[in-house]
């Protein structure tokens, strides 16, 4: 990387949580930056396993850049830096970094100096993914050879670093973040939330206009700017809460504290948020217009429930059926599908059969590394499965790879069936803004989708409009495929019921296909075309 920046995290996989704390000149608190930070960071633990990353600024003393570490009881401390007792921050922000393949360190933080006469440290946390990653990596490499970009952090950086450059500091101007944001909300397409960090201690959180990445600031009542990448990190303090629209940043000067918020985009955009951060990806603790994530995901399963119930009250015997879920996002849709199983008449307990030895999400990575995490990841908690049926409940299924080898353990520890019930429709569409699927054929929907017959092809390919004589057609397929007894999806329209607030406050293109971006939809499209090119008949469908 050029002189005097440092970026900070993974190659952006959506699975990153970000926050920064600012203390305003005028609070009276003890506390630091370090302090709000600390307080933040357990709860957006979820969001990443390979450690968090922070960068601190201090007047007279400049930049600082650590680690979080937090031990078994929940406490956090950070270092090296806050080692230093005159190290007292006015601002720091933090990445809660997701483990990938391309940089199976994390990212190490490294204050560069500048090649120029003065230092321009500049630092930025990110969350989520930028679609043109590519074209803008190969426009940085060609006109500067020497430069390296390797993460969607990095390029983010240099297109900031190069704004501000071309335009105010090499005129001896301070940069207006403003004018500098409006361009790159306009040059990227993705879905991103960032925070950067200046030379100067001024402070700039950015939500970029697709809004997938939610942004949430809190002024608290002890003289703290507060931001995070989920509200649930703001639990136990006292203050005024506010999103970060799309389209817009939120800048606050280094010294005064002052802070105003500005649209960065030519055109007014929605909060779209991407329908994981309801059922995947957030804290069970955050909420959407007064919803808790958790909420949504026990209400899926009491519906999920009924469908299962159904589905299995001809062949259930004398024996309690088994519910369990798929550690460790899968309880909420496990208590809920449970607690309406009564209501059916269906007998069954609530007991983990699976439990985890890995922290490492399996979501992520080359298919050889997530099938040896998967491996060591999973393992049978419970002995006495003889000829029990089981029902594992999950979010979603994906790639399928995950709950093959799940089947395949409980099956040999003596389980007579697998049922899988799945917390959200059918996944058909690649997903290029953070979750680490890129292509068609890794989805379990598109590799059951070649062995269908032509005119049942036809007739999944409505994906969220599918009848549901398809969708048991689809169901069967993944359960054949996955080695289960059944497989049962949630049906869009169900879904679509239980969210919180409107339908089209969620980017749903994970089940529907239709991408939030025009950027996405080409890429989608491409790969759809590539997909079905030796089938004529597919055509007209995607017309």
């Amino acid at each position: 990387m050029p002189a005097g920046t440092s970026a900070f995290n993974t190659r952006g996989k959506g699975m990153s949580g970000v926050a920064a704390a600012f203390l305003c000149p005028s609070s009276h608190s003890p506390s630091t930056a370090y302090d709000r930070l600390k307080h933040m960071i357990p709860k957006l633990a979820l969001r990443g396993q390979a450690g968090v990353g922070v960068a601190a600024f201090m007047h007279k003393q400049g930049f600082r850049y650590g680690r979080a570490l937090q031990s078994s009881s929940g406490s956090v401390r950070i270092e090296p830096s806050e080692q230093d007792r005159s190290f007292r921050p006015h601002v720091a922000i933090a990445h809660v970094r997701s483990r990938c393949s391309e940089l199976s360190d994390g990212g190490d933080i490294r204050p560069i100096r500048n090649n120029g006469s003065t230092h321009r440290h500049l630092a930025v946390s990110l969350d989520g993914a930028l679609v043109n990653a590519r074209e803008l990596r190969r426009e940085f490499l060609c006109k500067q050879q020497r430069t390296t970009v390797n993460t969607d952090a990095e390029l983010l950086l240099k297109c900031i670093e190069r704004c501000c450059e071309r335009d105010y500091w090499r005129h001896g101007l301070a940069a207006n973040y403003e004018t500098v944001f409006r361009e790159i909300d306009d040059r990227i397409d993705g879905a991103i939330s960032a925070l950067f960090l200046d030379g100067d201690g001024n402070l700039v959180a950015y939500r970029n206009r697709t809004g997938l990445r939610p942004l949430e600031a809190m002024q608290t009542d002890d003289g703290f700017l507060l931001f995070a990448s989920e509200n649930c990190a703001f639990a136990a303090l006292e203050g005024d809460t506010q999103q970060i629209l799309p389209g817009h940043i939120k800048y606050v000067d280094g010294k005064t504290g002052c802070s105003v918020d500005h649209s960065v985009s030519n055109g007014r955009h929605k909060a779209t948020l991407c329908t994981y951060e309801a059922l995947y990806l957030g804290s069970p603790n955050t909420s959407i217009e007064g919803q808790s994530h958790l909420e949504t995901r026990y209400n899926i399963g009491v519906v999920l429930g009924a469908l299962v119930a159904r589905r299995l009250q001809a062949e259930a015997g004398p024996a309690p059926t088994i519910v369990s879920s798929m550690p460790h996002t899968g309880g909420p849709y496990a208590d809920g599908l449970f607690a309406s199983l009564a209501e059916y008449g269906l007998l069954a307990e609530r007991r983990e059969v699976v439990a985890t030895t890995l922290l490492q999400r399996t979501l992520i990575g080359t298919p050889g590394g997530r099938k040896s995490r998967i491996a060591r990841k999973y393992r049978v908690s419970d002995t006495d499965l003889a000829k029990a049926s089981i029902i594992v409940v999950d979010e979603a299924l994906i790639r399928g790879d995950t709950s093959q080898a799940v089947t395949s353990m409980l099956l040999t520890a003596g389980a007579k069936a697998v049922h899988w019930a799945i917390g959200s429709p059918p996944i058909v569409a690649p997903n290029y803004y953070g979750m680490g699927i890129d292509t068609l054929d890794e989805l379990a929907f598109w590799q059951v989708w070649k062995r269908l017959p032509s005119e049942q092809r036809a007739q999944s390919m409505l994906f969220h409009k599918m009848e549901p004589h398809v969708l048991r057609l689809i169901e069967s397929n993944i359960a054949a495929s996955i080695d289960a007894a059944t497989t049962t999806y949630l049906p869009f329209p169900l879904l679509g019921s239980l969210l919180p607030g409107r339908l089209e406050n969620f980017d749903l293109s994970p089940f529907t296909f239709e991408m939030p971006t025009p950027a996405g939809q080409q890429r989608a499209d491409r790969n759809l075309r590539k997909l079905t090119a030796d089938l004529p008949c597919m055509q007209s469908i995607r017309a």
